[in-house]
């Protein structure tokens, strides 16, 4: 299954927060929801590393605890690059009464998984948002072919994948769920993603365009191309997936103001302020709101999750070499 990560799209029934970022008001608003939804609660260690910023295990086990009812999983709260501290957080959660998600790390001594593999039957892979596919490929294959499935490529365990996001990588590995902020990113970036069509089948095995469609003019530094740089034809055929989905190109006009004097009219947002540009909205859709952007990707998603195999499906590797243990 795959599990969409934040903002504004609660009524999903598969949802991610993340404990560093969304404690507060994002998780209030989930609180009140009164369609029930199931929530994966992730510390956001990696973030919070990232930022320099430490998170305090035992404030993190009082959160899950006075919001337990809500939540479905929670993972436990990884130490970057310290497997040993990985697990003895993991011991300290457990002791404090609770049933965090273990996690193993890419670049991790095979040890840590056997630990897990004896004691769990849902384990989480991370540490893999800035390992490439290429890298990626070899050690996932490994895991699943001589830890993680049988002989016959049954999957012993559930594996959760952490900011797994690469197509190919999601459809070679029998994964239980994933996780993924490919469709927020690229909206926030003004694009859209649209499968591909063979046959007159959209073909969600191969990876999707990913089209600029926002109101600003196509950028030389862009490296997706803009809707308006393709021909007519490639145009309709984009045009005919965004109106199937329910959504409209939209439609902007543009103006120079002074920021220090101007003041915004209801349809109106500075569009590069430093540069004094003003966007006047003319019809709402998906060029000028990155909102309808977020969802036209998430629906994108969604329909892949409904062309994979219902889980456990049997993984096929093409060896049996361990290669890193």
């Amino acid at each position: 299954m795959v599990i969409i990560e934040r903002e504004e799209f609660l009524n999903l029934p598969l949802r991610l927060f993340t404990y560093f970022y969304d404690k507060e008001e994002s998780f209030m608003k989930m609180k009140n929801k009164k369609n029930k939804v199931d929530l994966f609660l992730d510390s956001g260690a990696f973030s919070a590393w990232s930022k320099g910023v430490e998170i305090d295990i035992y404030e993190y086990i009082n959160f899950i605890k006075e919001n337990e009812k809500y939540i479905d999983v929670y993972a436990n709260l990884d130490a970057i690059g310290d497997p040993k501290a990985t697990l003895k957080n993991q011991k300290i959660m457990e002791k404090a009464g609770l049933n965090p998600l273990p996690c193993f790390h890419y670049g991790e001594p095979i040890k840590y998984l056997k630990h897990y593999l004896k004691k769990y039957d849902y384990i989480a892979l991370g540490g893999m948002v800035p390992i490439s596919t290429k890298d990626l490929l070899p050690w996932l294959t490994d895991l699943f072919t001589n830890h993680l499935c049988d002989k016959k490529g049954n999957p012993l365990v559930k594996i959760h994948g952490f900011g797994m996001t690469s197509l190919k990588l999601m459809l070679k590995f029998p994964w239980y769920s994933v996780d993924s902020t490919s469709w927020v990113v690229t909206g926030r970036m003004g694009g859209i993603l649209i499968p591909k069509k063979i046959n007159g089948k959209y073909d969600y095995k191969k990876n999707p365009l990913k089209i600029t469609i926002s109101s600003k003019s196509p950028s030389a530094k862009q490296k997706e191309q803009h809707f308006k740089t393709f021909s007519p034809i490639q145009q309709k055929v984009f045009l005919s997936y965004i109106h199937e989905k329910g959504f409209k190109l939209g439609k902007s006009n543009f103006h120079k103001e002074n920021p220090e004097t101007y003041e915004l009219k209801e349809n109106e947002k500075w569009n590069k302020k430093k540069e004094s540009i003003v966007e006047t909205i003319i019809e709402p859709g998906l060029c000028n709101d990155y909102k309808l952007r977020d969802e036209i990707n998430i629906m994108y998603f969604l329909d892949l999750e409904k062309t994979l195999p219902k889980w456990p499906w049997k993984f096929k590797s093409s060896t049996k070499k361990d290669f890193f243990s």
